[in-house]
């Protein structure tokens, strides 16, 4: 296990260990997860707006088909929304059981649709507007108003502490597991083409197939850079698995990773690429739950990515960079059952830009009402946290 040490002058340690005594929160014993999807992903395939007539029309190629009997179907959860079929088995339980709710167009004010800029931005934390401490996450921050570096500790299960870590609490970081990164796969297109050769379709399947090879090789570079060394969702369950048996015993707060959702090329719809991310993160959040036992409903697991991606299916089948995301807030204690938060029908007149979601539930107003609720954090507090006051939408 790695430590990273603040260093500090002698002169500034009495201020820091006074600004700890105020900042102190009520004791508790709610622990926090928060799960990073690194690479921005397709938010409308994963909360899915069946509703929308212009959904389906934006994507030809890999929308999720309205609820019906159908398994590849998107899972009903009221007129206006169904969830993909993916997580049938781990999240769907979850939120029929009242222990998983989605807040839809949400993210951050942060318009550069860069990963890097975009990711340090809700690490931070920060007002976009004002001078901003790039040693300060605000999950330090949180730590600190709780006392964490004694009765409510925290860790990053990284291979290095993230942003979102850094700061005056002293955090530890270790990385519970070690898998290679993806590649292009390039087994099934083969499968595939074979299955029409001798076929009048024989050179157009083996022609888009060519195409989408030579185009995934040009964006692998930028999806392994979107992830930021953070491991893919392959694996996740174990991972989970084990942070669960250590947040049980040791730590309160704690963060993780998870990259693989920068799909510009074939995404795929109800299955594919992205369904088979979804799953595999699915099963680890529901394992990690099984896992805290009775602690599950004490607990809280923020699930979010820098931003979604655009609303329009690109020419290669996949999504391109977004802005507003859909957030998970999953517990055995939340309101859940529910899709919180400020919401709009989903029409192209409602498009931010005229290609993303619009954000209507700004993060850091989301998560301080939210830390308030979970830890009776007064109005000063958060703001001390995140530089604004925080909006209670009911998921705690």
């Amino acid at each position: 296990m790695k430590r990273r040490t603040l260093l500090k002058s002698l002169a500034m340690l009495p201020a820091a260990s006074m600004a700890g005594n105020l900042w102190a929160a009520p004791a508790t014993k709610t622990k926090l997860l928060f799960v990073f999807m690194r690479g921005g992903y397709d938010a409308a395939n994963l909360l899915v707006p069946i509703s929308s007539q212009f959904y389906y029309q934006a994507r030809p190629n890999i929308a999720i088909p309205k609820p019906s009997t159908e398994l590849n179907s998107a899972l009903p959860i009221n007129a206006d929304w169904g969830l993909h079929p993916a997580l049938r088995e781990s999240i769907y339980p979850l939120f029929t059981n009242g222990q998983a709710a989605f807040v839809p167009f949400a993210g951050t004010e942060d318009l550069s649709r860069s990963h890097f800029e975009t990711q340090d931005s809700i690490e931070l934390g920060q007002p976009l507007d004002r001078s901003r401490d790039y040693r300060s996450g605000f999950l330090n921050r949180l730590a600190a108003s709780l006392n964490a570096d004694s009765s409510t500790p925290a860790i990053a299960f990284t291979d290095q502490l993230p942003l979102i870590m850094q700061g005056g609490v002293q955090i530890p970081n270790t990385a519970l597991r070690s898998i290679g990164k993806p590649a292009v796969d390039v087994r099934q297109s083969k499968l595939i083409a074979s299955m029409y050769q001798g076929t009048p379709l024989a050179r157009q399947v083996n022609d888009g197939f060519t195409v989408r090879d030579d185009v995934m090789k040009e964006m692998i570079g930028e999806m392994d850079a979107a992830n930021r060394n953070a491991n893919t969702a392959k694996g996740f369950e174990l991972e989970a698995r084990r942070i669960a048996k250590l947040m049980k015993d040791k730590y309160n707060i704690g963060f993780v990773d998870v990259g693989g959702w920068d799909t510009h090329v074939g995404e795929g719809g109800a299955t594919g690429y992205l369904a088979g991310r979804l799953d595999e993160l699915g099963r680890g959040l529901a394992g990690f739950a099984q896992e805290m036992g009775n602690d599950w409903k004490d607990t809280v697991v923020v699930v979010v990515s820098e931003f979604g991606r655009t609303f329009r299916e690109n020419g290669n089948r996949g999504t391109d960079h977004g802005h507003g995301s859909v957030y998970w807030v999953l517990g055995g204690g939340i309101r859940g059952g529910q899709i919180m938060g400020e919401q709009i029908r989903v029409e192209q007149a409602t498009l931010f830009q005229n290609r993303d979601y619009p954000v209507l539930n700004e993060y850091r107003a989301m998560f301080g009402g939210m830390f308030s609720r979970m830890y009776g954090l007064n109005t000063a507090q958060v703001e001390r946290v995140f530089g604004t006051r925080g909006k209670d939408i009911g998921l705690v």
